[in-house]
């Protein structure tokens, strides 16, 4: 049984909320945000006890302390963890930008804490059966690597909040390509940008609405990513690894395809069962994507966002 703290009393705070106690051995100490109303709900829907301040959530006798607020304030509340012995699990990205990532990672160094981000896709079968047959040579040489996203609207119907349409926190670069950036990362190695054309609309205060960056892998295979919203289409996420023999396609998060060549697309539905985030946070294993992890992906957001 881990304890835990929760900052952040958002739709991400709410969707951690149900994980945890869907899958039980996790002890909610606290929850905290400045929204004293959204608290409130979140105690009257959920049961989860609510603190008065996030000092209060500090001194709750915690093991981790999660951090679901927008990425500017990151940096500022892991430094305060750390330096009260608490473990940190945050979301993506880690931070407001590499500089604050930074500091996280040596704060948590210097007071000899743990550390992880919150990357569903890590604990996804279907992720795990894609990467093994990329590394079994099931798809034979990988040639290439490709990440397409599409969004009708951003932000989404569900995703209403003041700064998740902001070009200095939200966007879709900053809140879904983290996602897939650490996979690409994990498994492909450091990737290397060579050009990318981001754009924005006039008002200056508003994200970014499309992008397009090409680069290589540590083994020099190159890779595609491109993002586009506000368009007559119904949201689309594809991970897609070519490979001479065959190509696998990650879909909308968890759904696996393969091609082969001269085949039309088969779906993959039959997965091994793997640990849960919360399992690995207990067993401390190796699926936990570190706060240095987390900085990595940070310093590739930090360039793509950069105006061309």
């Amino acid at each position: 049984m881990i304890s835990i703290g929760i900052i952040g009393a958002g739709i991400v705070g709410e969707r951690i909320i149900k994980q945890i106690q869907q899958e039980g051995r996790v002890q909610i100490k606290g929850v905290y945000d400045e929204q004293q109303e959204r608290l409130q709900f979140l105690h009257d829907i959920y049961g989860v006890p609510i603190c008065e301040s996030f000092e209060s959530i500090l001194h709750s006798n915690i093991d981790w302390l999660y951090i679901g607020t927008p990425p500017a304030s990151h940096a500022e509340i892991a430094k305060r963890a750390a330096g009260a012995g608490i473990h940190v699990l945050s979301e993506k990205p880690l931070a407001h930008n590499a500089e604050d990532g930074k500091e996280m990672v040596e704060a948590a160094k210097k007071n000899r804490i743990r550390t992880a981000m919150h990357f569903p896709l890590m604990y996804k079968p279907a992720v795990h059966d894609m990467v093994k047959r990329i590394r079994s040579g099931n798809i034979g040489k990988v040639v290439r690597i490709e990440l397409q996203t599409f969004f009708p609207d951003w932000p989404r119907a569900w995703q209403q909040n003041p700064w998740i349409a902001s070009r200095s926190q939200g966007g879709f670069v900053r809140e879904v390509f983290p996602h897939y950036l650490q996979l690409f990362n994990r498994v492909f190695g450091e990737l290397t940008i060579l050009s990318h054309h981001i754009t924005y609309p006039e008002q200056a205060e508003l994200c970014e609405t499309g992008i397009v960056a090409h680069g290589v892998t540590a083994g020099n295979i190159p890779f595609l990513i491109t993002g586009l919203s506000g368009i007559g289409q119904k949201e689309l996420l594809q991970f897609k690894v070519y490979g001479e023999e065959g190509v696998l396609t990650l879909e909308n998060w968890s759904d696996l395809y393969e091609e082969r060549k001269h085949e039309e697309r088969k779906p993959i539905t039959d997965f091994l069962e793997v640990p849960s985030l919360f399992q690995a946070m207990r067993e401390q294993s190796t699926f936990l994507v570190p706060f240095e992890e987390g900085l990595v992906v940070q310093r590739y957001i930090d360039q793509l966002l950069e105006e061309s």
